[in-house]
C-alpha cells in the first residue's frame, strides 16, 4: 500500500505527520529522507492550496481593514472593535492551516529545487 508518508525515491515509510508538515512546497528545499538521503517536498496540490489559502487570508485582512475604517458604510461597526484580534488570527491561520493540511493530505514528491553547493 502506498502511503502519503512514503518516500517517493525509495518507497519506504520514513516520514511521520510532523516531518511531513515541515517538508514544504515545491519552492522549498524539502526534507531529507532518513532511508535514502534524497530530498522530498509536498507536491503541486500543497503548493496550490498554500497559494489559494494565502490569497484568501490576505483578501479577508484587506476586507476587515476597509470595513473597520467605515469606507463602505457602517453596517459592520463591531468589526472596528475586534479588528486586531481577527487580523492576528488570520495571519496565524495563514501559517498553521497549510502545515496541518500538508501533514495529513497531499503525497510527497521529489524535490525539484537545485541549490548551489556550499
Amino acid at each position: 500500500m502506498n502511503s502519503i508518508y512514503n518516500c517517493p525515491h525509495c518507497g519506504k515509510k520514513s516520514f511521520n505527520p510532523w516531518k511531513k508538515a515541515f517538508a514544504g512546497q515545491l519552492n522549498s528545499q524539502g526534507k531529507v529522507c532518513m532511508e535514502c538521503g534524497q530530498k522530498v517536498v509536498n507536491g503541486k496540490g500543497a503548493t496550490v492550496f498554500n497559494a489559494v489559502f494565502s490569497v484568501i487570508c490576505f483578501a479577508l485582512v484587506v476586507f476587515i481593514y476597509l470595513k473597520s475604517q467605515s469606507f463602505w458604510g457602517t453596517s459592520f461597526e463591531w468589526i472596528a472593535f475586534y479588528e486586531v484580534p481577527i487580523v492576528v488570527g488570520l495571519i496565524a491561520l495563514k501559517f498553521i492551516v497549510p502545515k496541518l493540511v500538508n501533514a495529513f493530505f497531499f503525497k510527497l514528491e521529489p524535490a525539484i529545487r537545485v541549490d548551489a553547493v556550499k
